[in-house]
């Protein structure tokens, strides 16, 4: 039975339904628990430092879900970022993603929305009823660090045609779906992540192709559209306001333009756009007050009780108005009604239907349709060695967490694999941000081979990368591009020139294939 409060608790719980907070760890830790049981928040996120295994999710979601149920009748929502490619949350025993942008190079809506819809499906099987995608991005630039392939295209058509069927696959698995980064984060040169972008275009230009995709979006009903760190002065005169805390975007454009009245959550406070410069405390403030109605806080717990704390002295003291919190709490509300946060109690023990045969071989079939080849081809020799030169993400970030998982997930190397088709290969793997010292050694290691392959990770955006590959003969050298395809065009005299848009074991398993003759 839950507990029952009075007076002041009740108004701090209330405030609680609005955060969703990430924490460390496979199971519950005391500082979730207190985070549930005291602050009554109302979702929490999982990361890959969550993970293990489905089953170990499921039980994982059972558990937090049972913790609060001890306190309140409200489900938790509990969501995570499971995207396709690198951005997969949880990878193992669960069918692999593709990338977004690889649905469009593999050219079919029908399948990229079966792929959404099995994806949904296995997640709510396992417990997680809040999916934070899909990305409705328009990547239109290239030089973009941190959405790219996490686009369905470069422009506002495609993102719509495969992001809305991306959004009908997941609605019809019955998980909340939910749109990012609005208004579009595209067009920037800079990672949220650590610093404040900026979209100078004008109103009518960010009409017809940023925001597009998320008028479709509303048009079909998408349960939450997640924030933007990303500052737009044709909507909010202030630069550096981003729109995660302007009234003028999220209220203004958002809810009275666009119409769009269902639950606004903000990307993850925490961010270097947000943290460094008013604070995770007061951002949690500003972008209630600018429109939104779930304050993500992935990782801090000091930073999450702060945060609700202040939030809770900006209502008593009348910046934050009751009516704005009544009105994100309703939202919430209404959100929560869903059957796949109402029924927890009714999933099984041990998730079942993953990893289908059927989905498996879609799941395939479009990596290997994604597979771009750019320019004139030959396959690799099997008579002679290869040397092959691994680009690879080490340090954990919010977007790519393949290092330092829990799990020993396989590499994102080809190694492996071509030495099983039968060639004899040596590596030299490095960070895909090396050192000058690092591209010295991959250089010495690489320029005198008879076969060199080099798979890069964003080389287009890292000079040592770049370097690496300009010291390396053509004759001899096949690229695969690792994550942004447009790698390809730093070497257009290279042997082979290939592009699975991601680097994880199901997006290489057809480059090797090609390479090989397979």
């Amino acid at each position: 039975m839950a507990v029952q409060t009075t007076g002041q608790d009740e108004g701090i719980h209330a405030i609680g339904q609005l955060f969703m907070v990430g924490f460390d760890g496979l199971e519950p830790d005391a500082a979730i628990e207190r985070l549930i049981r005291e602050r009554r928040i109302g979702g929490v996120i999982l990361f890959r430092r969550n993970v293990h295994t489905p089953g170990q999710v499921a039980t994982l979601c059972r558990r937090l879900q049972e913790i609060n149920a001890a306190v309140s009748d409200v489900p938790l929502l509990i969501a995570l970022d499971q995207e396709g490619g690198m951005v997969m949350r949880i990878e193992q025993g669960v069918t692999p993603m593709p990338a977004p942008m690889a649905f469009h190079a593999a050219g079919s809506p029908e399948d990229c929305r079966a792929l959404h819809r099995i994806s949904g499906d296995e997640m709510r099987r396992i417990g997680v009823n809040m999916l934070l995608a899909p990305v409705l991005d328009v990547n239109n630039n290239r030089g973009n660090p941190v959405i790219g392939v996490r686009a369905f295209g470069e422009d506002a058509d495609t993102v719509i045609r495969y992001g809305g069927a991306a959004i009908e696959g997941l609605q019809a698995a019955g998980v909340i779906v939910t749109a990012k980064h609005f208004p579009g984060h595209g067009d920037t040169a800079v990672d949220s992540h650590h610093a404040m972008a900026l979209v100078a275009h004008d109103q009518q230009r960010l009409r017809d192709v940023e925001l597009a995709p998320f008028r479709a979006a509303i048009g079909q009903g998408v349960d939450a559209i997640m924030t933007a760190h990303v500052a737009f002065p044709a909507f909010e005169p202030d630069p550096d306001v981003p729109a995660t805390l302007s009234s003028a975007v999220l209220t203004g454009l958002l809810r009275d333009e666009m119409g769009y009245d269902g639950v606004v959550i903000s990307d993850c406070l925490e961010m270097g756009a947000i943290a460094d410069g008013i604070g995770v405390e007061q951002g949690a403030v500003g972008t209630l007050r600018a429109g939104a109605d779930i304050v993500l806080i992935s990782h801090t717990a000091a930073r999450q009780h702060a945060a609700i704390d202040a939030v809770a002295a900006a209502l008593a003291s009348g910046e934050l108005s009751a009516e704005r919190i009544g009105a994100a709490l309703a939202r919430v509300r209404r959100l929560k009604e869903a059957v796949a946060v109402r029924g927890w109690r009714d999933l099984p023990a041990v998730p079942a239907g993953l990893m289908a045969p059927d989905a498996l071989a879609l799941a395939a079939d479009v990596q290997r349709r994604a597979l771009k080849v750019e320019g004139a081809f030959r396959a690799l020799d099997r008579a002679a060695p290869v040397a092959l030169v691994t680009f690879e993400v080490r340090d954990r970030t919010e977007v790519d967490e393949v290092a330092n998982g829990r799990n020993k997930e396989a590499r994102s190397s080809m190694l492996d694999a071509l030495r099983a088709a039968g060639f004899d290969v040596a590596e030299h793997a490095l960070s895909a941000q090396p050192t000058p010292a690092d591209a010295d050694a991959a250089i010495a290691f690489a320029r005198d081979a008879a076969q060199i392959v080099v798979q890069t990770y964003n080389a287009m955006l890292v000079e040592e990368q770049r370097r690496v590959l300009a010291a390396l003969p053509a004759g001899r050298l096949w690229v695969v591009a690792g994550r942004l395809p447009y790698d390809l065009d730093l070497v257009p005299g290279a042997q082979g020139r290939l592009a699975a848009f991601g680097c994880r074991p199901p997006a290489l398993a057809p480059v090797v294939a090609r390479l090989t003759g397979a």
